[in-house]
């Protein structure tokens, strides 16, 4: 039973999470990954050249990791960034453990988001890392075996083999999220964005856009985030809960994200 409960961790919302791997560890292991495939990237061109996108993928950012500091004062000891991946065909995004994040232009060309819709996408994939996401999939990813040959990754020891960690971390972003996660970070998301300043009423619409999208074949996003038929229903429900964030005034500071891109 001890062994069990050490296993376990509580995120943001309550909910219990199996916890093999420590959070730090799958920080350590996504900056190794994440740098890893930026560079790759970076070599082949893939990163994006549009100054126009960049500048408002950085502020967009910007703005909910402002508010993501806030639910989590300690995340402020992270490198957020985001590398904006010159893609068109692929609609997705993801956000690792210490605030990796990337998003595809595929998303962006075809949903045509607005910003509020926008920051719904990046607000969710950033409470994926606030609720501690990455370390829950490489921990269910080890625990079923799927992680075995790449994982090292339960101890903290300094000697750690960090090419299998990063690895797993890697595989982590390809793994689906549990119908549990997902509800998870679309209430943290949601009210990340409204605190930002962006009305709460884009979450519908954006996923509204992510069920048109996939008549036309499963997005990428899709694969990794599951699309459960009540989903628009319960972010509706949540939209007058949220609306008072919205509706707060002040400013609404940015936070000097890392921008990985091929604008110079």
């Amino acid at each position: 039973m001890t062994c069990l409960l050490a296993a376990c961790a509580t995120s943001p919302t309550g909910r219990r999470q199996l916890m093999l791997v420590s959070e730090q560890t799958a920080i350590q292991s996504s900056a190794q990954a994440y740098v890893q495939e930026v560079g790759k990237l970076k070599q082949e061109g893939k990163l994006s050249d549009d100054p126009a996108v960049v500048e408002r993928v950085r502020r967009i950012t910007g703005r909910l990791v402002s508010q993501a500091l806030v639910m989590r004062p300690d995340a402020a000891d992270w490198k957020w960034s985001v590398a904006v991946i010159d893609d068109p065909d692929t609609v997705n995004a993801w956000c690792m453990a210490g605030g990796r994040m990337a998003i595809y232009t595929g998303l962006i060309e075809k949903l045509q988001p607005t910003d509020d819709e926008l920051a719904q996408v990046m607000g969710h994939e950033i409470a994926h890392a606030l609720a501690n996401h990455t370390a829950e999939k490489m921990s269910v990813a080890m625990a079923s075996g799927l992680g075995v040959a790449a994982v090292g990754v339960a101890s903290d020891n300094k000697g750690i083999a960090m090419t299998g960690a990063a690895a797993a971390a890697a595989l982590a972003v390809t793994l689906p999220n549990s119908r549990a996660a997902e509800t998870e970070a679309d209430r943290i998301g949601i009210e990340l964005a409204a605190r930002a300043g962006y009305d709460p009423d884009a979450a519908v619409s954006l996923w509204q856009k992510m069920n048109r999208e996939s008549g036309s074949g499963v997005p990428q996003f899709l694969s990794t985030h599951p699309n459960p038929q009540n989903r628009q229903q319960k972010l509706a429900a949540l939209g007058p809960e949220m609306a008072r964030y919205y509706v707060q005034p002040g400013d609404r500071p940015i936070y000097p994200v890392i921008t990985e891109s091929a604008v110079r």
